[in-house]
């Protein structure tokens, strides 16, 4: 997303943006890299779903005081995935072999999304173990490599080893139906109240200049309407309606915090 970003922003900028990966912690040590910067709009932070979550924890030292968002740029369904070569072939086999031997799921990190999925089945009877990754790569090819036994994820981040055959999703996380799996179910169906999007949002550090705020986000608005940024929403299987503008962030995330705050609360062993 920083890098098909940082070439829309670029010609309209008229600067260079080089794009910094930052692992680690899920996501809080790129998160801490942007507020140990300057408050100058130089530092732009792409903060996903996963480092978001960490702000619904009950002694969260995040804090959405701490910074600007100008503008969420892609939603995506999070899901299960098994390898192609799999037994399980379907969400009734995972819920079946679940409920006879434990099941290792490939995660982000502790308390994000995956985590809380995770932890939500288990404490109806699945036994599924949660294994961290800090290295996407290392977590996307975890159950090829037959380390884990499900992936959690969005289908654009491993496109490819879909689009290959190598695996395969058997549920989304979400309000309905993924358009481009027609025959996999959603979690509303199955009546699991789990809709956590996966979202990016584009964040700045308190404190920075209004007009540069209104500069950045001016800029980003832009970018995401044009043809080659949607066309990205289409590679990455993310919602067509993904961009939320600056001014309307905020309720977004609020709102999502509500629902991960629900979701805790659901799960006895996060309380």
């Amino acid at each position: 997303v920083a890098r098909k970003l940082g070439q829309l922003l670029e010609g309209e900028l008229k600067v260079s943006i080089p794009v910094i990966n930052v692992s680690g912690a899920t996501g809080q040590t790129g998160h801490a890299k942007m507020l140990s910067a300057n408050a100058d709009g130089y530092t732009m932070e792409i903060m996903t779903g996963d480092t978001f979550a960490l702000l619904a924890q009950p002694k969260a030292t995040l804090k959405l005081a701490d910074f600007i968002p100008l503008g969420i740029l892609i939603q995506q369904a999070s899901g299960f995935f098994v390898a192609e070569n799999s037994p399980m072939k379907t969400w009734a086999d995972v819920e079946a072999a679940a409920h006879q031997r434990t099941l290792k799921v490939a995660i982000t990190g502790f308390e994000s999304p995956d985590d809380l999925t995770v932890s939500y089945f288990a404490a109806r009877g699945m036994k599924l173990s949660p294994v961290p990754y800090a290295k996407p790569s290392e977590r996307y090819t975890s159950i090829i490599g037959g380390h884990a036994d499900l992936l959690y994820e969005q289908a654009g981040d491993v496109r490819s080893f879909v689009d290959s055959k190598q695996i395969r999703p058997v549920i989304f996380f979400y309000g309905s139906k993924v358009g481009a799996f027609p025959d996999v179910p959603n979690s509303t169906a199955l009546g699991h109240n789990i809709t956590l999007a996966q979202f990016r949002v584009v964040l700045v550090k308190a404190g920075t200049d209004p007009a540069k705020v209104k500069l950045l986000a001016d800029a980003i608005a832009k970018a995401a309407q044009t043809p080659d940024f949607k066309a990205y929403l289409k590679e990455q299987y993310a919602d067509e309606a993904s961009f939320v503008p600056a001014d309307q962030v905020k309720p977004y995330m609020e709102k999502w915090l509500d629902e991960a705050r629900h979701l805790m609360a659901a799960i006895p062993a996060k309380k």
